[in-house]
């Protein structure tokens, strides 16, 4: 973990290097400054060289005006090295994450990854830059301040390092008790996050059956938890801090005891032991540094765990060795005994066996939970097959780079998703290249150009968040006018006419049946009168497919279609499916 850290700063080394150089110019002024004065106060003073003394006095100015540069550079420079750091991270993570495949997203709330891109790698920043600066200047003002000491008076600096012991003692105990801290105080707010964006996104649910209480006691609870972790985490953060502080004034109290005991002997004198006391103060500052720096430390790596947990996460569903690109698609499309299951245990589609010929619409119905959806979902990848084979002109799925087979299909799903933006950005999404000529082409086959007209801002209005603003009808139109934008080979249409009213629905109907035409295209419908004109007509339950064939031949066979049919049109309610 340590290893793939470092290597975040590779792409900005010069940036690194400079705020290195600039850390140890820091340092080195930092360390010259109390000899420098030890020499003026022994040797200046006393022989009444007030010109020079003052003189050296302006070098001094100097000096920090000097470190002032210095540390300016530092500050925000290297700030900058840990902010472009952080960039880096949060857009592998970005592309990490558009690689994982649905089951990934099946399991983990939103909340959840959110709080990994924002909050997590937030932490980063302050530990990418003062990390190695706080170490690398502790090591410096550490071991120069030791050897200044030791020429200066060794019995008091073997005194003074005696402490270290205790320090690095206490540091490792307390560095411990932080981390599991800190680590769960990650979690928790990411259940805060989690349950944030899920009361957030159905606010409107809770609103109408007055559940806002409800909603509050959910929150409540999970902010009580963060709390409660932030409690402990900052009690040992206090400790650490408290206990660094006690053991440094213990120092100080040693350096001035120890010193006036040797004045009194007459082997130290008075400016020595002032200039021991500013080296002192030079080095308890790396100490203070070491203390800040495993704050630091605990929180920022806690934080690149938990962001290295979800990149180590392997996409399930990606290019294998040698995969082409699907070129001059017919559309044949072939099940051979294909079996698949959501948790490995309960098959939702076992040794399914169908044909769909190029240029033809094959229509799925039945019952809810037959895996209509699934069998659809299984042809561009959303998830893998567990057994048999899927084959697309002969070729088999798994053999075809994802992005190229998935661009060949095009899918108009009953849950229409818009993205936050205008008309204009959401029908685009079908092609993102087109001309302004093609887009409303789209929109015209979609039946929803002169809705957009007739908006002040026309392809210009912004939809809302996930298309709040507009209806269910107006979002679907939009999302099939994606569709048609994007011209695919291979439709799939999951109650794609499920949200129209009648008269749209009948529109819409002689659109997707000029769009159906030459292509290869999968209907799902519950609403039996949208499908009378397919090629063929599939009934799936959970016992896998019962019936194929024609609106007529499955009505004239008296089994499970006529039953449904019978109970949309004639208001027959049957025993049993």
């Amino acid at each position: 973990m340590l290893k793939r850290f470092i290597s975040y700063y590779k792409p900005h080394k010069k940036l690194f290097i400079i705020d290195m150089i600039c850390a140890f110019l820091i340092a080195s002024i930092d360390l010259s400054v109390p000899m420098l004065s030890r020499y003026a106060l022994n040797d200046l003073l006393p022989k009444n060289q007030f010109r020079t003394f003052f003189l050296f006095i302006l070098m001094l100015l100097g000096l920090y005006l000097i470190r002032s540069v210095f540390q300016y550079i530092v500050d925000f420079w290297g700030h900058i090295l840990g902010v472009r750091m952080e960039y880096d991270m949060r857009r592998d993570l970005f592309k990490h994450l558009q690689s994982l495949s649905f089951r990934f997203y099946d399991k983990t709330r939103t909340g959840h990854i959110m709080s990994r891109m924002v909050n997590d790698l937030n932490e980063i920043t302050e530990l990418a830059h003062h990390g190695p600066e706080d170490l690398f200047l502790s090591l410096i003002m550490l071991i120069g301040a030791f050897f200044a000491m030791l020429f200066m008076e060794w019995r008091l600096a073997l005194a003074v390092y005696i402490f270290i012991p205790f320090l690095v003692w206490f540091a490792i105990k307390q560095r411990t008790k932080m981390s599991r801290g800190f680590k769960n105080v990650k979690k928790k707010i990411a259940n805060v996050n989690a349950q944030l964006e899920s009361s957030i996104s159905g606010i409107r649910v809770s609103k109408s059956f007055a559940n806002e209480e409800h909603e509050m006691e959910k929150f409540t609870f999970g902010n009580k938890e963060f709390r409660a972790s932030k409690d402990v985490a900052y009690k040992n953060m206090a400790i650490f801090s408290v206990g660094m502080g006690f053991i440094t004034k213990i120092l100080n109290l040693v350096v001035i005891g120890f010193g006036g005991f040797l004045i009194m002997k007459g082997t130290m004198d008075i400016m020595d032991l002032l200039a021991f006391i500013m080296y002192v103060n030079a080095f308890l500052q790396p100490i203070r540094r070491l203390s800040n720096f495993v704050q630091q430390f605990e929180s920022g790596m806690t934080g690149f765990e938990r962001f290295t947990e979800l990149m180590e996460i392997e996409p399930l569903i990606k290019d294998k060795l040698g995969a082409v690109d699907l070129k001059n698609v017919t559309g044949n499309i072939d099940f051979n005994n294909v079996t698949f299951s959501y948790n490995d245990h309960e098959k939702v589609l076992n040794n399914i066996n169908l044909n769909i010929n190029a240029g033809r619409t094959l229509a799925l119905v039945g019952p809810s939970g037959g895996g209509k959806t699934t069998l659809c979902h299984l042809i561009p990848r959303f998830y893998e097959v567990d057994e048999g084979m899927i084959t697309i002109d002969g070729k088999n799925i798994k053999d075809i780079k994802v992005k190229s087979l998935r661009s060949n299909i095009g899918l108009v799903s009953q849950d229409v998703f818009l993205f936050a933006g205008t008309i204009k950005d959401n029908i685009m999404y079908g092609d993102i290249s087109a001309s302004e000529e093609r887009l409303i082409e789209a929109a015209k086959n979609a039946e929803i150009h002169d809705f957009i007209m007739g908006l002040p801002d026309g392809y210009d209005t912004n939809v809302g968040e996930r298309g709040i603003r507009l209806s269910g009808g107006q979002k679907q139109r939009i999302s099939i006018a994606r569709v048609f934008l994007k011209n695919p080979p291979i439709l799939i249409l999951d109650e794609a006419t499920s949200a129209l009213d009648n008269e749209t629905e009948i529109k819409i109907q002689r659109a997707l049946e000029k769009l159906s035409k030459g292509r290869t295209s999968l209907v799902i419908a519950h609403r039996l009168s949208t499908i009378k004109n397919a090629d063929e007509i599939v009934v799936i339950t959970e016992e896998g497919i019962k019936e194929k064939g024609t609106h007529e031949q499955l009505l004239a066979s008296e089994g499970i279609y006529e039953k449904l049919y019978k109970a949309q049109f004639k208001g027959y309610i049957p025993d049993q499916i």
